[in-house]
């Protein structure tokens, strides 16, 4: 039976997919951090993501600002699926997004297709 009244605390329905990259050891950490830097036009709902810019001072974020047909596949993506992270972990490359509720929450065709892609310039790094 559920409570009809539940508390106000608690586990929140927050999701969070990562697609982890296997790497040997890597020698240097900044060549791998590296997130979107996002542009847009308008306000709440309207907003519109215009262009999309590595933010990252290492080898990815430079070989990753130079793959327009990327660039062009992301800026086609909603604000909060456009919003990447990349970061390195013990012996691998965490790729990730936003956090998104349960209703949000899912990879389409698109998204792995990116991801994907990001993936292909780590191993190339």
């Amino acid at each position: 039976m559920q409570d009809p009244n539940p508390l106000p605390w608690g586990a929140l329905d927050r999701y969070q997919a990562h697609f982890i990259v296997r790497m040997q050891p890597y020698d240097n950490v900044i060549d791998y951090v590296t997130k979107t830097k996002l542009s847009t036009k308008g306000h709440f709902s309207s907003k519109k993501l215009l262009k999309i810019t590595w933010d990252g001072t290492g080898k990815l974020a430079r070989m990753l600002n130079q793959d327009d047909s990327l660039n062009d596949l992301i800026v086609k993506q909603s604000i909060d699926d456009a919003t990447i992270y990349i970061e390195p972990t013990d012996n691998a490359i965490r790729i990730r997004s936003k956090w998104k509720n349960h209703l949000d929450f899912g990879i389409t065709s698109e998204l792995f297709e990116i991801y994907d892609k990001i993936a292909g310039h780590i191993k190339k790094v």
